[in-house]
Parts: C-alpha cells; sequence; structure tokens
C-alpha cells in the first residue's frame, strides 16, 4: 500500500513539473528534491523501516510511525509546494478550482494551527482505548494508518504553507500566541499512556517467538508514551516557525498597503476610524 501512495505521488507531481517546465516557465529543483527525496523517502523510510516492520509487534513502534506519518512526512511532502505546482500546472480554471477547495470552511479550520493540536490529540487518544490494539493487528487498520494520517497531517500542514499571507496581523498574532497553549495540550494522550499501570489496548504479547530484546507489554506502553510525548512536543516547533514568518509576512504586507497610499487617503482612513470609535 505504501509503494502504491508514494508511486502516485511521484507520478502526479512529477507530471506537474513537466508540465509547467514545458510552458517554459521555472521550477526548482531544490523543491523537487524536497518531495523526492524529503517527502516521498521519509515516507518510504518510515513504513519499510524498522518502524514498519515492527508495527505489528511493538506498540511503541506503531504509535511512533502513526505520529512521524502525521506530522514528519507531511511537512517534508509540502517543502515542495504541491499546491503551488497544481496552481501553476493546471492554468486559471484548475487554479480557480484549487483556490475554491482551500477556502472551504474545511480546509480554513484545519489551516488553523490553534486546531492542530486538538486534531493531534484526538488521533492519539485512540492509543489510550483498546481500538489501537484492533488496528496494530489488523492489516486494514495499518493500511488505513498509511494512507489516512498522511493525508489528514497535509490538510493540517499545507494551507500553513501555501497560504501563509491570507490572514490579518492581529488574527496570526492571536494564532501565535494559542500556538504555545499547544505545547500542552497534545502532550497529554502520551502523558496519560506513560503514566498508566495497565495495557490499554487490552492486548498482552503478540503470539509466536519474538527476540530476547522486546519489551513486556506494559514497557512496550511505556515506551509508546514517551516517544509520543516527544514527538508530540518536537512537532510543535516547526508550527511555531511558520507562524512566525507568516506573522512576518502578513504584518510587512500589510504595513506596505499602509506606505502606499496618499496623504488624503491616510487621512480619510484615519477619520473614518475615528468615527467608528465613536458610534
Amino acid at each position: 500500500m505504501a509503494c502504491v501512495v508514494a508511486f502516485v505521488l511521484a507520478v502526479v507531481y512529477g507530471a506537474g513539473v513537466v508540465v509547467v517546465r514545458r510552458r517554459g516557465e521555472r521550477w526548482s529543483g531544490w523543491l523537487v528534491a524536497a518531495f523526492y527525496l524529503l517527502g516521498i523517502g521519509s515516507f518510504l523510510a518510515v513504513n519499510f523501516g524498522f518502524l514498519g516492520v515492527y508495527s505489528h509487534d511493538l506498540r511503541w513502534a506503531f504509535s511512533t510511525r502513526t505520529a512521524l506519518l502525521l506530522f514528519v512526512s507531511p511537512a517534508l511532502l509540502a517543502l515542495g509546494r504541491p499546491v503551488t505546482l497544481a496552481r501553476t500546472a493546471l492554468g486559471d480554471r484548475g487554479r480557480g478550482r484549487i483556490d475554491r477547495f482551500m477556502d472551504t470552511r474545511v480546509i480554513k479550520f484545519l489551516g488553523n494551527a490553534v486546531v492542530e493540536p486538538f486534531v493531534t490529540v484526538l488521533i492519539f487518544a485512540v492509543f489510550l482505548t483498546p481500538i489501537a490494539g484492533a488496528l496494530r493487528l489488523s492489516p486494514f487498520g495499518q493500511a488505513g494508518v498509511t494512507i489516512l494520517i498522511p493525508a489528514i497531517g497535509l490538510l493540517l500542514v499545507l494551507p500553513l504553507i501555501e497560504y501563509s499571507a491570507r490572514r490579518t496581523a492581529f488574527f496570526v498574532t492571536v494564532e501565535f500566541l494559542l500556538a504555545f497553549v499547544a505545547l500542552i495540550i497534545d502532550a497529554i494522550p502520551g502523558i496519560l499512556i506513560r503514566l498508566s499501570g495497565t495495557v490499554l489496548d487490552g492486548l498482552g504479547a503478540v503470539a509466536g517467538v519474538h527476540p530476547a530484546w522486546y519489551p513486556n507489554p506494559l514497557r512496550d506502553q511505556q515506551l509508546s508514551g514517551d516517544l509520543l510525548w516527544f514527538i508530540a512536543e518536537l512537532a510543535d516547533v516547526p508550527v511555531l516557525i511558520i507562524l512566525f514568518v507568516r506573522w512576518s509576512r502578513v504584518d510587512r504586507k500589510e504595513a506596505k498597503s499602509y506606505d502606499d497610499l496618499s496623504d488624503d487617503e491616510m487621512d480619510a482612513l484615519t477619520q473614518e476610524h475615528l468615527r467608528q470609535r465613536r458610534d
């Protein structure tokens, strides 16, 4: 399943690059390298490396794989600017469709940095229930994690990176401050998993002969909580950086819009503001 997803992503992105360059427009080789080597590369490494191999047997491998597919791979894929590439390759009609999709309430809601920690909490809260065990042992559950979790991650990160200027400076400032609260909120599931004295997924050790280094079920769960806690906290740092960059861009854009006003326009704007305050 991971191979199919990676193949589709590679073909679609590559087709977009070919279309753009045939039109004589430039598309940075760094963006291509970021998408293929960092984005698709990390996706394949997570699914076919140690975490993917032992995701069925070890709780901490399964939860860590899920966290990396939610945070890391989507962020690295987004570095290739796939939405910008699609807008450039599809022309005016396609650009309009993409913009309408990105302007829908769902995308705007998910693209708010304040929402990200709550989505993270909802996903990680699954590891506090027997659902986690069912997903880990089910081929369909593993396939669902491979497809759905990165898709959710992309919906969270793409609006932040691709549409960084569609906010007011005040809104981004509030968003930036509230993002600090996320440092506490999205760590809650990992902390609860780490401190629990019982195996929350309701499963013992997976049947079969295991290497001697396999941890017992409770220790396995504690490692899962430790890693979820660490990854959730670490993943908030890039979000804060993106918000800071977005605030700088929006503030600079708003400052330029005021600088471009004539003296008469500035006086009229000031009078309107004072009139609104009196009313």
